[in-house]
């Protein structure tokens, strides 16, 4: 059963004058207007009518979009008052927010303090100073340590939200990001592989030439890499690729190929796959039998990464060891992308 839910409140690009070769936050968020207060609260309202009725253990108000300490003071008190009632009655757990990590000094998180605000996120999307450059972050990577570590001594929870693909990026870049990433050791992360969207300068760069996506496979390899990286030093990753929207999907303003309605599945089914050869390559070696029948158990929520998004695991399984039989068993016992290979007999 669901425990957490989060009331997404969007501020689209209003505290941010940078134009990042990546973003377009109109088309990310679906919301390209500026909200007014009376927005806010009828947002929550509306929200919390289904949800104080869903026996949650948390619900937080996020405020997402835009990069939420750039937007001016006066207005983030405006709109960190509304939240603020609806913690203070009890009704919300936490208030959470998203900005950019040179958005952040002290008179910013005492702001914040004082308001009850318990999650701060910083869209760092790289570690590498040459990608922040090509992307047009507008700081370097220093920035990010020194926000980060404020962070955590006010006492707020972390999150870093990393991008994969940007110009200039690699496999390499890509660990070496979820390497620092964790020795930083964030409460949360986001991990976002590039989608080039219309009316940016990497969509521009696109048209032009100037810039190819990463395909797929290779956006699913360096993911996968940052997720093993990040997930073995048992730091929580939330969310992977963006949400699918009326403007985010193949059909969308985005360049085709670039965006997958399923990349975490794909990622965490990957991963699964990895193990699995590990693990059959293991037991063919002692058994000494390439005519082996062999189940595949995992629980009732990780089925679905076992076998593979549209059944991909399954396939590869088959096509690398065809003499092999593989059945995949539900087993409620083992946690959530947890797996067990064995040997049965038919």
């Amino acid at each position: 059963m669901k425990k957490h839910a989060i009331i997404p409140i969007f501020v689209p690009h209003e505290g941010c004058p940078f134009d990042c070769s990546f973003c377009n936050q109109g088309t990310i968020t679906a919301h390209d207007k500026p909200i007014d207060i009376a927005e806010v609260e009828e947002t929550i309202l509306k929200w919390l009518s289904t949800l104080s009725t869903m026996n949650l253990d948390t619900i937080e108000i996020a405020f997402f979009g835009g990069s939420f300490t750039g937007i001016p003071l006066k207005r983030q008190c405006e709109f960190l008052e509304i939240a603020k009632k609806y913690k203070d009655k009890g009704l919300v757990q936490k208030l959470h927010l998203s900005t950019r990590p040179d958005y952040i000094n002290e008179k910013i998180l005492d702001n914040l303090k004082h308001y009850g605000v318990d999650v701060i996120e910083l869209g760092v999307q790289s570690f590498d100073n040459r990608v922040l450059e090509s992307a047009n972050r507008g700081y370097k990577k220093d920035i990010v340590y020194q926000s980060c570590n404020m962070i955590k001594a006010y006492g707020f929870e972390l999150g870093i939200q990393l991008m994969i693909g940007l110009p200039d990026d690699s496999l390499e870049i890509c660990k070496y990001s979820a390497l620092e990433t964790v020795k930083i050791k964030p409460d949360i992360v986001r991990l976002y592989p590039l989608v080039v969207i219309k009316n940016t300068r990497l969509y521009d760069d696109y048209i032009k030439g100037l810039f190819m996506p990463i395909d797929l496979e290779e956006s699913i390899k360096r993911t996968k890499e940052m997720y093993k990286i990040i997930d073995d030093a048992g730091i929580n990753i939330i969310r992977v690729g963006l949400k699918s929207s009326d403007f985010i999907n193949n059909e969308g303003d985005i360049v085709p190929g670039t965006f997958h309605p399923a990349i975490r599945q794909l990622v965490e089914g990957d991963i699964a796959y990895d193990y699995f050869v590990e693990r059959i390559d293991k037991l063919l070696s002692i058994e000494k039998n390439e005519m082996l029948d062999l189940e595949i158990l995992s629980n009732n929520g990780s089925i679905s990464n076992a076998i593979g998004n549209k059944k991909r695991n399954k396939l590869r399984l088959d096509e690398k060891y065809p003499l092999i039989n593989i059945y995949f068993s539900v087993d409620n016992t083992l946690k959530n992308n947890e797996y067990i290979v064995r040997k049965i007999k038919i």
